[in-house]
Formats: structure tokens, sequence, C-alpha cells
């Protein structure tokens, strides 16, 4: 089911900025409104999408996160274990 659009925008541009627009929709066979619309709704998806990525969190948290990963690694006891199990696998072959 096709829901028909119904909102609208108006909003004012340079003379300069629609003779592009215009232009730009006749290439690509496009009436004005549509190739307008089709690029707000693009570059609001774009921008959405962005943001969506970003994680937020506090400044002393990511200053910690800096912290912990500059730090020298330490090897638990599962990592020790499996670099043994790979030490005793290479010297069999």
């Amino acid at each position: 089911m096709t829901i028909a659009a119904s909102a609208r925008f108006e909003f004012r541009l340079r003379p300069e900025a629609k003779s592009r627009i215009e232009q730009a929709a006749q290439l690509v066979h496009e009436s004005t409104s549509d190739f307008a619309r089709t690029a707000a709704e693009e570059r609001a998806n774009r921008v959405l999408q962005e943001h969506m990525l970003a994680t937020i969190v506090p400044a002393d948290f990511f200053d910690q996160l800096l912290q912990v990963l500059d730090e020298p690694a330490k090897p638990n006891a599962a990592l020790k274990a499996a670099a043994q199990r790979t030490r005793d696998v290479v010297k069999r072959r």
C-alpha cells in the first residue's frame, strides 16, 4: 500500500542555487520537486545514520579507556594456557 505524500516544506534559496537544482533535475529527468525532496531525504538519512553510529560516553570514562589501552598487556591464565598449548603443538611438528 502506497501512502501519498501530503506534508509540505517550503523554503527560499538564492537564484543561482535554484538554477543549479533545476539544471541537475533536468539532467536526471526528474521534476525539481522530486530532485530536491530526494536530496533532502538522502541527506537526512545520512545525518541520522552518522548520529546513530556515534557513541557518547563521559569524558572520564574515555580517558580511563585510553589509559588502559596504553598500558602493557597483562596475560591472564587462559591466555597463558593457550600460549603453552601453541608452543607444545609447534614443538611436535
